[in-house]
């Protein structure tokens, strides 16, 4: 390992969230924005006037937004409770690194209020949202059409009618109305 890699990986959590601030040239309130927290914790966070945070939440919300493993903070505790990979926001992270699109570029291409939401459904903490504009505005930064993205979210829907105590195979054929009327829809 060079000494550069070794220098990068024994820097302190908040050194390296300072470098990265830096090297992207994001502001401490956007970045702030983008984890939910307030622009006093950042720096707080920054100058080591605080410790760095331990809450699983915040580390992973950190490590979304700098494209890290949050394994790579040495505060992190792995959770114990196994992460349930959603194929949607799979396909969504992939299609976001097929256009080359950095999270932060990502992140910075929805208002400022939805950025946490974006952030918590990129590091699996929610699934892709219900709200079918929602989810296409999504789809458009990522330049996914409305074809690709609607069978993930015709999934979703079917997993909320059966938490909800649906019988979907009792019901098929009101399902497969409502579902063959959406599809109309987006075929406009």
């Amino acid at each position: 390992m060079s000494t550069k890699s070794k220098a990068i990986v024994n820097l302190k959590s908040s050194e390296k969230v300072a470098n990265f601030l830096e090297s992207n040239h994001l502001h401490k309130k956007d970045f702030a924005e983008m984890i939910g927290v307030t622009l006093s914790y950042i720096y707080n966070l920054i100058d080591s006037a605080i410790p760095f945070s331990t809450r699983s939440i915040t580390l992973e919300r950190i490590a979304a937004v700098m494209d890290v493993e949050p394994e790579e903070f040495v505060e992190y505790k792995i959770p114990q409770e196994p992460i349930v990979m959603d194929e949607a926001v799979e396909f969504l992270k992939e299609k976001q690194k097929e256009k080359g699109i950095s999270t932060v570029q990502l992140l910075k291409s929805f208002p400022r209020k939805k950025r946490v939401e974006i952030v918590d459904i990129l590091r699996g903490a929610r699934p892709i949202p219900l709200d079918w504009k929602e989810l296409t505005l999504i789809a458009q930064v990522l330049d996914i059409s409305k074809e690709e993205i609607y069978p993930f979210w015709e999934d979703r829907v079917r997993q909320l009618f059966q938490t909800a105590g649906m019988n979907l195979q009792t019901n098929q054929a009101l399902v497969d109305a409502m579902f063959n009327c959406a599809r109309k829809f987006v075929e406009k």
